[in-house]
């Protein structure tokens, strides 16, 4: 039937709707720290079995082959939009607080409610309290804070935290542990750089950088973007065309229900 097609044409232009939405969202990113890249995920709708035989009646049409009938779907309907947790690119900053993930893992922030939220963007800095946080104000996890004679501070590859004074002594403050997810893919992106906990993604294991499968951090480097530039230019020039050949398809099936209307004539 015309309006069939239709509806599966329109589902098709919402779809590529979605997927070019998506897109965008990728490239407008293409600069933000640590941002992960967001894929469309879509499925194919139920679909109507007809037989080849319209004339037949149910107890013959039970007894047809496969081979005699035919499945019409009826589109396709977005499922999901899922994270894609490639490393990025770190590059150098020379700044003591910026601090780049080589491998899995995620900081742990703390935020003004008392809940936890997690983040790849290890641009860090002080607050007014002396405490190591994040441009929101986010309180970094465990809680280091710096006092009045910290000189510098020295951020191993597994975390520990070392401050030198301006006595010429230097002490330890603590050591930076990271998260990971069974299956990050799951996290709530909550925007500011930040991931939630889901059921989907599991509780967070924590545990210091560089063991049992965690990333190593590096001191003076920030993670960029995964956002493939070229990549995603493809893929809007194929989503784009898609939208193009579902709204020809509406065309087509306006100008067959016009010839239909015209046969009595």
């Amino acid at each position: 039937m015309p309006t069939r097609a239709l509806r599966s044409a329109a589902s098709g232009l919402l779809a590529q709707q979605i997927n070019i939405e998506t897109i965008s969202n990728n490239i407008a990113n293409v600069n933000t720290t640590a941002f992960k890249k967001n894929k469309a995920e879509f499925q194919d709708l139920m679909y109507q079995e007809v037989s080849l035989n319209p004339i037949s009646s149910d107890s013959i049409t039970n007894k047809e082959s496969s081979s005699q009938r035919i499945q019409v779907g009826n589109g396709v309907q977005p499922s999901s939009t899922a994270k894609v947790f490639k490393q990025g690119d770190l590059s150098a900053t020379q700044n003591e607080l910026d601090i780049g993930i080589q491998g899995e893992g995620f900081f742990q922030v703390k935020k003004p409610d008392g809940t936890f939220a997690y983040t790849r963007d290890g641009s860090f800095k002080v607050n007014a309290d002396g405490e190591i946080c994040t441009s929101n104000g986010y309180t970094l996890e465990p809680g280091l804070k710096l006092d009045e004679n910290a000189l510098s501070v020295s951020i191993s590859k597994d975390g520990t935290v070392e401050v030198k004074e301006t006595n010429g002594g230097s002490l330890t403050l603590g050591t930076i542990e990271l998260a990971r997810f069974i299956n990050p893919g799951g996290l709530e992106a909550l925007g500011d750089n930040l991931y939630g906990e889901t059921k989907a993604s599991g509780a967070p294991i924590l545990s210091a950088a560089g063991k049992d499968g965690f990333g190593e951090l590096n001191q003076g480097f920030l993670e960029a973007s995964n956002v493939d530039i070229v990549e995603e230019m493809i893929s809007m020039i194929t989503a784009q065309r898609a939208y193009e050949i579902n709204s020809k398809t509406v065309k087509t099936v306006e100008d067959m229900l016009t010839m239909a209307n015209n046969l009595k004539r």
